[in-house]
């Protein structure tokens, strides 16, 4: 890649503006476009794991923001109907070394890359035309124009995939449950999980939304719509015991939610010509516990390639690199963990938790698969 390559990034989260910062240091002209207006605050807590998510984060400048605005992990206890404590999840089963909130990590990331990097929001690509030397993009709002590159950073829903590889339907497995995240009045400020079979429920702990996790086939909904999340969500906890009543009523007054499938992507390239994917575009693995730090080191591994070679060479390389840290990834079902469809899952679940030794050897199975054991290659920018 030359100094004078412009690349265009759609999708401004985690993956996309983590990839601008390197590929302005390697002194590209670089375009985040992103369909929401802004950036979305909050979310879910993200982790990170290992030495080299941490020397990955030293390299960028943020180590010590990151710490500040870190979360901790949150000790979670499982209730009964009645609410007498049946088992503890561990915080730091789920919160890595390093726990910060999504909507924190994508702030920070945006600051600082937007004095290097054109960002535009509230739009969205519509179309993709790859010629000899470069490749033509139309968009909802703005005018037409040619960039060198182009990468889907845009989720799991990518629209850069759907245009350049084809429909979702083709490379998205739906894994039969959905999660949700609403910001909503307190019920406690204790980190309290509770389980039916098929859905699971937390509140309180730290400063996260209330996390909704619970069985369901595929469903079409407008992802864009709050007022038709939360109708599936009402609908979905409906008759729920426990705090039920409370726990619905604030849901029904929420004014941010949102919800996903658990799914993850199979696709068997991450390229084709002059655009590529990254992050949960290319090979996410909803609640793996490990997309957030794998998208960083794409990020950085991608930027390093296109430093070093022409982008034929450079994705070939980044797809062998990546390749094996993404087929850690896809491993399990979350949603069959938090939610068990049936009583005596959420019995065995609780026994787990109960069974710390066996936490414990999930967690360092769990590091063997984070991309954050890897060592980093070195590339000229860095």
């Amino acid at each position: 890649m030359t100094n004078t390559t412009t690349v265009l990034i759609s999708g401004a989260s985690i993956a996309g503006p983590a990839l601008a910062y390197w590929l302005a240091r390697d002194g590209a002209t670089v375009t985040i476009v992103e369909k929401a207006p802004a950036l979305r605050p909050g979310g879910q807590a993200v982790d990170f794991k290992g030495e080299t998510h941490m020397e990955l984060l030293s390299r960028m400048g943020i180590l010590e923001e990151v710490r500040r605005r870190q979360t901790g992990g949150t000790d979670v206890t499982f209730v009964s109907r009645d609410g007498e404590p049946l088992a503890v999840m561990p915080g730091e089963f789920t919160g890595g070394d390093l726990e910060i909130l999504r909507g924190d990590l994508s702030e920070i990331l945006y600051d600082l890359t937007s004095p290097t990097c054109e960002y535009v929001f509230g739009d969205s690509i519509t179309s993709l035309t790859e010629t000899a030397s470069g490749v033509h993009v139309t968009f909802e709002k703005g005018a037409p124009r040619t960039f060198d590159l182009v990468v889907g950073a845009d989720g799991i829903h990518s629209n850069v995939r759907n245009l350049a590889f084809g429909p979702e339907k083709d490379y998205v497995k739906h894994l039969n449950y959905y999660y949700a995240l609403v910001d909503m009045a307190p019920i406690t400020h204790e980190a309290v999980g509770y389980n039916e079979p098929g859905r699971m429920v937390q509140l309180g702990g730290s400063k996260a939304p209330t996390f909704f996790v619970f069985s369901s086939p595929e469903l079409t909904y407008d992802r864009y719509s709050a007022d038709e999340q939360k109708r599936i969500l009402l609908d979905a906890y409906r008759g729920l015991g426990w705090r039920g009543p409370e726990i619905l009523a604030a849901l029904a007054g929420a004014s941010n939610v949102y919800l996903d499938s658990i799914g993850h992507v199979e696709i068997d390239r991450y390229s084709t010509g002059r655009v590529v994917l990254i992050g949960d575009a290319g090979y996410a693995h909803t609640l793996g516990g490990i997309g957030t730090g794998l998208a960083l080191t794409a990020a950085y591994v991608l930027a390093g390639e296109l430093s070093q070679a022409d982008h034929r060479t450079a994705f070939g390389r980044y797809e062998e690199i990546l390749r094996s840290f993404a087929k850690g990834a896809a491993q399990g079902n979350a949603g069959r963990f938090l939610a068990p469809r049936r009583r005596y899952g959420i019995w065995l679940r609780n026994l787990l938790f109960r069974k710390r030794f066996l936490l414990d050897q999930m967690a360092k199975e769990g590091e063997k698969r984070a991309a954050g054991q890897h060592r980093l290659p070195d590339y000229s920018f860095a």
